[in-house]
């Protein structure tokens, strides 16, 4: 199927983000597949497909974390995979939150949030403390900024985490199954978060098993296999009524293991 591109813009107004055939191999395990995809201002992307379909090596590659093997990759119109691209720039407007959490264990949750506006940024402490204030009460843990990661739960973990790549103002966030290594009372409230952020209006593109949180929040999912994306639609026509057969026996596993 191709791909149906994100919702209307305003005149004028490009993708933020548009991958254009990129394939990417590890040896001769070809992992993408000739994938393309648009992702509109805004614009919340769910992507499901089984483990191994190529949700998490797209974000990389889109992240720059992997170089592709061929294809480009635009942010705003930007070339990004183009020979000499300044990749630390790429970066500073792409944030990515992996399953694990990440954090520098040596370093209060305070001194993780602030560390890469400061560095990278060229923040005063003054202005990164300030953020990270904002940021810490937004996620509900202003009494934990002078914890040490290993005194604060998986899902506080977790929170931190995503704080930290909001606190270098992405335009762009990745989100890479960030609920996969909690446990199951501890993903509700990060995926409220997530879900918090989508409402607030925030470019993202997200990795996830969880059926139930696509649905409710994306503006759009998208199911790869094999490395493409063999269908993509509203969550209402995705979950209700998809179109591919592969689509549909995924989905009836999911439904028949109690996830959907």
């Amino acid at each position: 199927m191709m791909p149906s591109g994100p919702p209307e813009t305003a005149p004028g107004d490009g993708p933020a983000l548009r991958v254009d055939n990129v394939y990417k191999s590890f040896g001769a395990n070809r992992v993408l597949n000739g994938i393309s995809v648009q992702v509109a201002p805004l614009e919340v992307i769910c992507l499901i497909g089984a483990s191994g379909s190529g949700k998490s090596t797209l974000l990389k590659c889109i992240n720059l974390l992997e170089p592709v093997d061929s294809g480009s990759i635009f942010v705003e119109g930007h070339d990004i995979t183009t020979p000499g691209v300044d990749v630390n720039q790429v970066r500073r407007r792409i944030g990515i939150v992996f399953q694990a959490f990440n954090l520098f264990p040596h370093m209060s949750v305070l001194q993780n949030i602030t560390l890469g506006p400061r560095r990278v940024l060229q923040a005063s402490s003054s202005e990164a403390g300030g953020r990270a204030a904002e940021l810490l009460d937004r996620i509900g843990l202003s009494d934990k900024k002078d914890e040490y990661p290993d005194r604060l739960s998986g899902g506080q973990q977790q929170r931190v985490a995503i704080a930290r790549a909001l606190a270098m103002n992405p335009e762009i966030m990745l989100l890479d199954e960030i609920t996969s290594a909690l446990d199951p009372e501890l993903v509700a409230e990060v995926l409220g978060l997530v879900k918090e952020l989508a409402l607030g209006g925030m470019t993202m593109v997200i990795a996830t098993h969880e059926m139930g949180f696509a649905r409710d929040t994306a503006d759009r999912v998208c199911f790869l296999d094999e490395g493409l994306i063999i269908e993509e639609g509203r969550p209402e026509e995705m979950f209700t009524a998809p179109q591919q057969p592969r689509t549909r026996q995924f989905l009836q596993r999911i439904i028949a293991a109690g996830r959907l």
